[in-house]
């Protein structure tokens, strides 16, 4: 049974970071029509503004994890102001070659400012609690409870807030929130600013727990994708389900099949549940 339980923590820890990254993803999608793969360069470079701010400036790890998601967030909208607003107009393609282009930029500065050697962020959570045998680290904890914490909170500012209704309102309806004075620059920049942001955050949480590199950012976006196609584009509660069935996936088929086969596991299932259900488990919109 505490192997079973153990693997049931695996799960929702890979389920809770996905779902964090997936979000952030869906948002943009839903809202903008925008399939930003530069999503997981913006996860990558706010693991590396949380290892500077506190290797170098020894800011607290959650000092360090609010300051990263500003300077992810200001990054994000940078993108969405200098790069995708100028291509609103352009065919689709346009926006898909953008963001790789942002993609390859942010990892070129990242490896020129850091190189591309892996590095470690310290934690002040690595004790390890032990509860009849279940041996639960504090980060895997941690990551849980503010990974729905996170999720809780977004789902709170879209329903009970001005903002969050308008960015409900141009999901729903472009035209229709435009004829009534919603600002589309506005919510634009604003959805970027929080899909950056949640970048940064699910970045911090997870990156004591693994290494922090240039290309950390490339297998996450991939699963990212995957579960927002296996939700349903455009719909928030399809990706957080979607993340947990991958996290799930994976922590049970790694360790019952063969860790070598974890992350095939994510495509797999893609493929199998989209035989069954083409527009995936939710449909489109924002929910």
């Amino acid at each position: 049974m505490n192997l079973l339980f153990q693997q049931v923590l695996n799960g929702l820890t890979l389920g809770s970071i996905y779902g964090v990254v997936a979000l952030g993803l869906t948002l943009v999608y839903g809202i903008l029509h925008i399939p930003n793969f530069a999503h997981g360069a913006l996860y990558m470079v706010g693991a590396f503004a949380s290892y500077f701010f506190m290797t170098d400036l020894g800011l607290h790890y959650w000092i360090a994890m609010l300051a990263s998601g500003v300077v992810v967030a200001v990054l994000a909208v940078l993108s969405e102001r200098l790069v995708f607003h100028p291509l609103r107009n352009a065919p689709p393609i346009h926006d898909k070659i953008a963001a790789i282009g942002i993609l390859l930029f942010l990892e070129a500065v990242v490896q020129m400012l850091w190189g591309s050697d892996f590095r470690r962020m310290a934690s002040p959570y690595a004790g390890i609690l032990n509860f009849d045998g279940l041996i639960i680290p504090e980060q895997r904890l941690l990551i849980i409870v503010g990974a729905f914490t996170l999720m809780l909170g977004l789902h709170l500012f879209l329903r009970k807030t001005m903002l969050g209704s308008t960015i409900i309102a141009m999901a729903q309806s472009r035209e229709g929130a435009f004829l009534v004075g919603i600002d589309s620059n506005r919510v634009a920049m604003l959805t970027f600013a929080i899909s950056g942001m949640l970048a940064a955050f699910a970045a911090t949480l997870y990156a004591p727990i693994n290494l922090v590199y240039p290309a950390m950012g490339h297998l996450v976006i991939m699963k990212a994708f995957v579960i927002i196609v296996l939700g349903g584009m455009g719909s928030i509660p399809g990706a957080i389900i979607g993340a947990m069935i991958l996290g799930f996936a994976e922590s049970f088929g790694g360790f019952y099949l063969s860790s070598d086969y974890k992350d095939i596991i994510a495509f797999s299932l893609l493929v199998v549940i989209l035989s069954f259900r083409p527009t995936g488990l939710f449909a489109k919109g924002a929910h």
